[in-house]
């Protein structure tokens, strides 16, 4: 119902600018293929955008109490101010371990069919509450969470101002609620990709649309279309070829660690494109820096293709034009924390 709803919003937002663009081939085959704008905002049905609770959203997306150490936030693998991630091949957390696979950026994660590579989070909530929870990453408890904001008198006002309907609003679930709305807040729409799709024909360079054209006829938006460019489907990682071991690590089989079919064996979700030139590095491995390297890599694992240095170069251009405005997002002051505060777990 959520997907089908946001589909309809975002057909409706931009019906009357495609219909005024120009008439121009590659911009038809684009939105054929399923490429389309991204919207300057988004609805979610069962979670109400408010100004309270993604205020309080955005407090809590920058609030490291809510990790064990209180050291690690949610900021801290989804950094605002690089994308959206934290630029590492695999993030760190508790206690310094390292995670097992690259954090996907948060930028337009709202727009994914599910979350995480493996799509094991349904939805934004979802996501929230797992790393949360995860030894490697934040390693705290949903107790120990309320317990925390519980003991600050500022975050109970403001979780009774964004859940007025609640007798007790300060739970787990509601912290998750108030982040995914904040987080659906962190769009990037003014690509010059967007503007293009719009009728705007000098938005993209000669060179990006060479590389426009080459992504749709080589064959790439069978899995990276739609608003995100990515993000609505599971595909084998070497559906042609396998990449080397370093790349594909063996022992990270995807989705069937989510499923246990064979048939999910090195599956994973396609990622998301938008912004892709500021989330080095790639794979959910993290094992690839350039942008050139990862389309060439993509070529030959998915396609069966061994792409030219130019036609890897000119789609390597394209992706870059897919980098929207990013959202301004002031570090929030946070509240002090009481007597009754949990103190840290180092």
């Amino acid at each position: 119902m959520y997907k089908k709803t946001l589909s309809l919003a975002i057909a409706l937002s931009f019906s009357a600018g495609f219909a005024s663009a120009s008439d121009d081939p590659l911009r038809a085959q684009a939105k054929a293929v399923g490429l389309a704008p991204l919207p300057q905002t988004v609805e979610i049905p069962d979670n109400a955008i408010t100004p309270e609770k993604v205020a309080l959203g955005q407090m809590l997306f920058f609030e490291p109490r809510i990790s064990a150490s209180q050291l690690i936030s949610c900021n801290t693998c989804h950094n605002l101010g690089t994308g959206g991630d934290d630029n590492l091949p695999t993030s760190v957390g508790h206690g310094w371990q390292k995670g097992p696979r690259n954090a996907p950026t948060v930028l337009n994660a709202v727009f994914n069919k599910a979350q995480f590579w493996d799509g094991r989070a349904e939805d934004l909530k979802a996501q929230a509450k797992g790393p949360v929870q995860a030894s490697v990453e934040m390693a705290n408890k949903p107790e120990n969470v309320v317990a925390t904001l519980k003991s600050m008198p500022e975050y109970v006002a403001r979780f009774e101002a964004a859940f007025p309907e609640e007798k007790d609003p300060v739970t787990f679930d509601n912290m998750a609620r108030a982040i995914e709305a904040f987080e659906a807040t962190l769009l990037t729409p003014d690509a010059p990709f967007d503007r293009w799709l719009a009728g705007e024909d000098e938005a993209l360079t000669a060179d990006q649309k060479a590389g426009l054209k080459l992504f749709v006829q080589k064959g790439c938006t069978a899995c990276h279309s739609g608003v995100n460019v990515g993000g609505q489907g599971y595909f084998p990682f070497g559906m042609v070829q396998k990449p080397d071991a370093k790349i594909l690590p063996p022992e990270d089989k995807g989705r069937f660690k989510v499923t246990q079919s064979p048939a999910d064996t090195y599956v994973f979700r396609a990622a998301p494109l938008r912004n892709v030139a500021l989330t080095a590095p790639y794979f959910h491995s993290g094992q690839v820096w350039d942008l050139k390297e990862a389309v060439s890599i993509m070529g030959q694992a998915q396609l069966g293709m061994a792409l030219s240095e130019e036609e890897a170069g000119l789609i390597a251009q394209f992706l870059e034009s897919l980098t929207g405005k990013q959202p301004q997002v002031s570090y929030p002051i946070l509240p002090v924390e009481t007597a009754e505060t949990p103190r840290p777990a180092l």
